[in-house]
């Protein structure tokens, strides 16, 4: 298995400082943002990598002798946004269905998209539908744990479904609180953010919206919501499916700081991993 980071928690710095951090972690992998609802911090010469393989060498050169290498390309976005200042952005960040499949089997690459309610796929039956008809070969699946359980599904019973679909993975845990028993698992008691209050833009007019008090559920650091010995199981899984699985911490535990969080969750994840 190769572990590592999704590098948004580290924007606050340069690639370099946020590469160190990573093998600080004892981690061999970051997953860079790309572009989609968060801008490409550690990517910014995206564009002139594109149309240079000498500019494409050189940002490669930085992960030189770092023991860190890129675990992938983050894109999460929404392309089929109704609001064209948003979905139009997203799609130009990332191509359709069978363009960008046809791409990725002609550079030799896949395409893993994230299981998240509000996005095309959401369940295994979905992205079976989705690849099924529209005849794909290279796309898949980024299975990110964390929303399968609040959905009340068992991740390592998901990976276990669908088999080579699975091309990469994300480490977050969920812990279920005793508010879901009144609210529900699509508990929708965000406060929306003024605009005199610090907060993410999302695109055009959109803003993520400040987290529910009282929740009925939160993003956590491993092992928060789930033991070691249940992540030691889901890295058995993803084995089963690739042994080379990239699977990469991310951190949305808001009571731990961003260094904190990170050193928790690759505890938790190197814990399982010698488990295994």
């Amino acid at each position: 298995m190769k572990l590592g980071v999704y590098d948004a928690i580290l924007h606050d710095r340069p690639l370099d400082q946020a590469i160190e951090v990573v093998a600080g972690l004892g981690l061999t992998g970051i997953e860079i943002n790309s572009g989609g609802f968060l801008p490409p911090v550690h990517l910014r010469e995206i564009d002139e990598i594109i149309a240079s393989p000498a500019a494409a060498e050189r940002y490669l050169a930085q992960f030189e002798g770092t023991g860190v290498e890129i675990a992938g390309l983050n894109c999460n976005g929404n392309p089929l946004h109704p609001d064209p200042v948003i979905g139009r952005a997203h799609a130009a960040d990332v191509s359709f269905w069978q363009g960008i499949d046809r791409l990725a089997r002609d550079s030799g690459v896949k395409v893993a998209l994230e299981l998240h309610p509000q996005n095309v796929v959401f369940n295994p039956a979905t992205i079976r539908r989705l690849v099924d008809q529209g005849g794909l070969t290279n796309v898949g699946v980024e299975l990110d744990a964390s929303h399968l359980f609040w959905q009340q599904m068992d991740p390592v019973a998901v990976v276990r479904d669908l088999g080579p679909l699975v091309f990469h993975a994300a480490a977050k845990d969920v812990r279920i609180n005793p508010a879901v028993a009144i609210d529900g698992v699509l508990d929708n008691s965000f406060r929306k953010l003024r605009a005199d209050e610090p907060r993410t833009n999302l695109g055009g007019d959109e803003w993520a919206n400040e987290w529910p008090v009282n929740s009925s559920w939160d993003f956590v650091a491993l092992g928060r919501g789930h033991d070691t010995a249940y992540w030691t199981e889901f890295l058995r899984a993803l084995h089963e499916v690739d042994p080379e699985m990239a699977v990469n911490i991310e951190h949305e535990d808001t009571s731990l700081g961003r260094i904190e969080g990170l050193e928790v969750a690759a505890g938790v994840l190197k814990e399982a991993w010698a488990a295994l």
